[in-house]
C-alpha cells in the first residue's frame, strides 16, 4: 500500500519534469537564505507569532556573558589565567647572555599592542616571611655561581617548579593575556607570539631558544582552522576522485555529470539548511555531514542510472527511462534514505550537543539529498544531458566482467548452509573482540597532526606533566576556625595523595606553600604565615572566609581511559578521607575529570542509539517486505561490517571515541542501502518459494543491482581514502572505519546475503 503511494507521487514527479524543476529552485531558494542570512526565517517567525515570555526570558540567558573559569574551579587559578601559553626551550636560562636574552622576549612581548600582559618567572610572589622584594634572579651582571644559586632557588619555589619552570630547568613557561580588542588576526595569537619571540633571541647569537605557542586560545583557533582547511581541501579531493572513478566505470560522461548534479544539489541544500540551526562550529556537521550526504545520493544516483541507462539503451527516451527507472528503484532508494535517516537520527538520543546536532542536520540532510536524487535525475534526463545518457553502457568495466563474477554467487549458493554458518560464526567472534573496546577521548585528536598547539602540548606532558590543570576542591563546616590545625591536616593529606600518582603532575596546595614560607613542612603555625602573601595569590588556593581551599594539580593529554583508574582511586582515597575527617568535603574538579565522569556516559548513550537504529531498521525492514525472516536475514550482513571494523579498532588498539561511534552510526547508515536494493529487487523477482525458484531469484537481484553495488562500493572508497590525506587524527579515522565497513559491506551482500536466503529462505511476496 505504502510502496504503490510512493510509486504514484514519484511517477507523476518523474513524468512532470517542470514540476520537479520549480520544487529544485524553491528548495535552494532556502538554502541560498541559509547561506546568506540564517537569521531571516526566525525574524519572519518572530514577526508574525511574536516572543513569549518564556522565550525571551531564554534568548536573555542564553545572550548573557558566562565567566568562564579555567580549570572548572570557583575561582581561576594562577597557573591556568591564560589564554596562551609560550613554551621556551633553552639550555641557558640560567647563564647571563640566557637571562638578558629572556628579559628581552618578555619586554618585546609586552610591547604587542594585542598583548595584556605576560606572566614570567621574574612576575611570581616574594616567598620570605616579611613580604620584601627577594627576587630569584638576580638585578645585576652576576657571576655563574651566583645563577647556580638562581637556578637551585627557582627549582625549590613552589610556585615555579613543575608551575613556570621544568624540574631540570630547561623548560619554561610564558603565560600572555590577550586584550581581545587590538587582536586583529587569528595569526597574531599564534605566529605573532612566536615571531616577535624568536625576533628578540636572535639578538642574543650566543644563546639558544626555541618557541612553541599553544594554551586555550590557540588550540580553538588551530581546531577552527583545521576544519576549514579540511572541510575545504579533502571534499574537493574526495569529490574528484569520485568523479574520475565514475568515468572509468560508466565510461560514459553524461551519466557521471547527471549523478554528480543530483549528489551535489544534495550538499547545497544540507550546508544551506544545516545553517539555520546555528551549527557553525561542530566540525562533525562542517566536514562529515557534506561528505556523507554526497555519498548517500551518489549511492542511490549510481542505482537508479544504472537502471536508467539500461532502459536508454534498449531504446526508451531520457524522460521514458527515468520514469521507470524510478518506478523499479525508487522505492529502494526511499528504503535506503528512510533506514539511513533512522541511524543517522538516533544520534539525537545522545546528550552530547554536538553529537545532537550531528544527528538532526544528518536527518535533514539525508531527506533532501532524497528529493535531489528524485527530482534533478528526471530532469537532467530529460533535457539534453540524457540523449548519450547511455553512451558507454556496453563498455562499463563492470558490466563487462558482471559473469565473471557471477560466479561467486553460484560457489555461494552451491555451499550456502557453510558460508552462512561461518558468516555467523566470524559475526560472533568479531562482536565478543569489539566488547573489549573502551571509551576514551584526548584533547590532540581534535587538533591537525602537525599543528603548533599539539606539539607544544606534548612538549607540555613530557616537560611539565601536562597542558592541562584539574584540582581538588576542599570545603569544610562553618564551626572551623580558619587557622584549626584540621584544615591544614586535611588540605596536606589531599597533597600527599595525589602527590602518589605519578600521572598528576606537581600538586599544589596552600599547605605545600605554607611549609616553603616557614622553612619546615612541620613547623607550627605555618598557615598563619599565609596571611603575608597577596590576597589575590592567597584566595586562588585558600579561602577562610568561603571555608574553602583548592589543591591544583596538571594533567597530561594521554586519553582519559589512562587517567580512569587514577581518578578513581584518588576518589576513593578522598572518601575514605572524608571519613576520617568529619565535617570536611574534597571532590574532584576540572576540564579532565569533567570528561572522565560524562565521557563514559556520551559513549554508552551513542551505543545505544546505535543499536536502537539496528533494531528500527531491521523492523522496519522486515514490515516493509512483510517477512519476518528477510529482517531477521538482514542483520548478520550489516552488522557483520561494523563488527569488523570495531575489531580493526581493538587490533590498533583504539578506543572508543565519540567520531568511533559516530563513524559506526553512518557507516550502518550507508551499508544497509546496498542490502535493501538487493533484498527488494529479490522480492520482485521471485515466484515461487522452492529453492530452486529462491536461487533463481537471487541470480536474477544479483544481475539486476549487482553492477550498481560494486560500483557505489568502488567509487566510495576511493571518495573514503582521499582522508587519509588529511592531518586530523579523527578524520582518519572516520575515513578508515568508512572504508573497511563499505569493503565488507560488498563481500557480505555477495557472500552472507545470499547464502542466507537461500538457506534460511523467507516466504513469497
Amino acid at each position: 500500500m505504502l510502496n504503490r503511494s510512493f510509486d504514484r507521487s514519484t511517477h507523476w514527479i518523474a513524468k512532470h519534469p517542470s514540476i520537479a524543476a520549480f520544487l529544485i529552485v524553491l528548495i535552494s531558494a532556502g538554502a541560498l537564505g541559509g547561506y546568506f542570512d540564517p537569521g531571516w526565517a526566525k525574524r519572519v517567525w518572530t514577526s508574525l507569532v511574536g516572543t513569549s515570555s518564556d522565550e525571551t526570558a531564554a534568548a536573555t540567558v542564553e545572550l548573557t556573558p558566562q565567566r568562564i573559569v579555567p580549570g572548572g574551579g570557583r575561582r581561576p587559578q594562577l597557573q591556568t589565567n591564560a589564554d596562551a601559553i609560550i613554551v621556551v626551550e633553552t639550555p641557558d636560562l640560567f647563564s647571563q647572555a640566557g637571562w638578558d636574552a629572556y628579559q628581552a622576549i618578555v619586554a618585546d612581548l609586552e610591547k604587542l599592542p594585542f598583548v595584556d600582559s605576560v606572566r614570567n618567572l621574574d612576575s611570581v610572589p616574594s616567598m620570605n616571611l616579611f613580604g620584601l622584594a627577594d627576587p630569584i634572579f638576580p638585578r645585576i651582571p652576576s657571576t655563574p655561581e651566583r645563577f647556580q644559586r638562581a637556578k637551585e632557588r627557582a627549582l625549590a619555589h613552589p610556585f615555579l617548579v613543575g608551575q613556570m619552570i621544568s624540574a631540570d630547568g630547561q623548560t619554561t613557561l610564558l603565560m600572555v593575556q590577550f586584550d581581545f580588542l587590538m587582536v586583529q588576526s587569528d595569526a597574531d595569537c599564534v605566529e605573532g607570539l612566536r615571531e616577535t619571540a624568536e625576533r628578540a633571541a636572535a639578538r642574543f647569537p650566543n644563546t639558544k631558544f626555541t618557541f612553541t605557542v599553544t594554551g586555550r586560545v590557540p588550540i580553538v583557533l588551530s581546531s577552527v582552522q583545521g576544519q576549514d582547511s579540511d572541510r575545504l581541501k579533502y571534499q574537493l579531493i574526495g569529490y574528484s576522485i569520485i568523479v574520475v572513478m565514475s568515468v572509468i566505470l560508466f565510461r560514459g560522461i553524461s551519466a557521471v555529470v547527471i549523478v554528480t548534479l543530483a549528489s551535489a544539489l544534495g550538499v547545497f541544500w544540507t550546508v544551506g539548511y544545516s545553517r539555520y540551526f546555528d551549527v557553525d562550529f561542530n566540525p562533525l556537521v562542517n566536514v562529515i555531514l557534506p561528505v556523507l550526504v554526497s555519498l548517500v545520493g551518489f549511492t542511490d544516483g549510481v542505482h537508479l542510472m544504472t537502471t536508467i541507462r539500461r532502459l536508454r539503451a534498449g531504446g526508451a527516451t531520457g524522460l521514458e527511462a527515468a520514469v521507470e527507472g524510478i518506478r523499479q528503484v525508487g522505492w529502494a532508494c526511499f528504503l535506503t534514505s528512510l533506514t539511513t535517516a533512522i541511524g543517522l537520527g538516533s544520534l539525537m538520543l545522545a546528550e552530547h550537543r554536538l553529537v545532537q546536532e550531528f544527528g538532526k542536520c544528518s536527518l535533514v540532510g539525508v531527506g533532501l539529498t532524497f528529493v535531489a536524487v528524485i527530482t534533478c535525475i528526471p530532469v537532467a534526463c530529460a533535457s539534453p544531458l540524457g540523449k548519450r545518457m547511455h553512451v558507454g553502457h556496453e563498455n562499463s568495466l563492470i558490466e563487462k566482467h558482471l559473469s565473471r563474477i557471477s560466479l561467486l554467487i553460484d560457489f555461494v549458493l552451491k555451499y550456502k548452509r557453510a558460508v552462512s554458518l561461518a558468516g555467523i560464526a566470524l559475526l560472533v567472534v568479531a562482536c565478543a573482540i569489539c566488547s573489549t573496546l573502551r571509551p576514551d577521548q584526548r584533547v590532540a585528536t581534535t587538533l591537525p597532526r602537525s599543528s603548533e598547539p599539539a606539539l607544544g602540548m606534548e612538549k607540555l606532558d613530557r616537560a611539565m606533566g601536562g597542558l592541562e590543570f584539574a584540582q581538588v576542591d576542599i570545603s569544610w563546616s562553618e564551626e572551623r576556625k580558619w587557622d584549626d590545625p584540621e584544615v591544614a591536616r586535611f588540605i596536606g593529606r589531599v597533597d600527599e595523595i595525589l602527590s602518589q600518582e605519578s600521572l598528576l603532575g606537581h600538586p599544589l596546595s596552600i599547605r605545600r606553600i605554607a611549609s616553603s614560607l616557614a622553612g619546615s613542612p612541620s613547623a607550627p603555625d605555618q598557615m598563619s604565615l599565609t596571611a603575608l602573601l597577596p590576597n589575590q595569590l592567597r584566595r586562588s588556593y585558600y579561602n577562610p572566609d568561603e571555608q574553602t581551599a583548592t589543591v591544583t594539580f596538571r594533567v597530561q593529554d594521554l586519553g582519559i581511559a589512562k587517567y580512569s583508574e587514577v581518578f578513581e582511586r584518588v576518589n576513593a582515597q578522598l572518601r575514605v578521607l572524608e571519613q576520617e575527617f568529619p565535617g570536611f568535603e574534597a571532590k574532584l574538579g576540572g576540564g579532565a575529570v569533567w570528561r572522565w565522569e560524562n565521557l563514559y556516559q556520551i559513549v554508552i548513550d551513542l551505543l545505544v542509539s546505535l543499536g536502537s537504529a539496528m533494531v528500527i531498521i531491521f523492523v522496519v525492514l522486515g514490515l516493509v517486505y512483510r517477512s519476518v525472516t528477510l529482517g531477521l536475514i538482514s542483520i548478520v550482513p550489516n552488522v557483520f561490517p561494523l563488527a569488523v571494523a570495531g575489531v580493526y579498532l581493538a587490533i590498533v588498539g583504539q578506543s572508543l571515541e565519540i567520531v568511533t561511534v559516530c563513524a559506526f552510526t553512518v557507516c550502518l547508515g550507508i551499508a544497509v542501502d546496498d542490502t535493501i536494493h538487493f533484498l527488494t529487487r529479490y522480492q520482485e523477482a521471485l515466484k515461487g518459494d522452492s529453492p530452486e525458484e529462491r536461487n533463481r531469484a537471487i541470480r536474477e537481484a544479483f544481475t539486476s543491482v549487482g553492477t550498481a553495488l560494486i560500483i557505489t562500493t568502488l567509487v566510495l572508497v576511493a571518495g573514503f581514502a582521499s582522508v587519509f590525506l588529511a592531518d586530523s587524527r579523527d578524520h582518519i579515522i572516520f575515513a578508515t572505519m568508512g572504508t573497511i565497513t563499505l569493503t565488507v559491506a560488498l563481500f557480505a551482500d555477495l557472500l552472507i546475503l545470499p547464502a542466507l536466503i537461500s538457506w534460511v529462505g523467507g516466504p513469497r511476496r
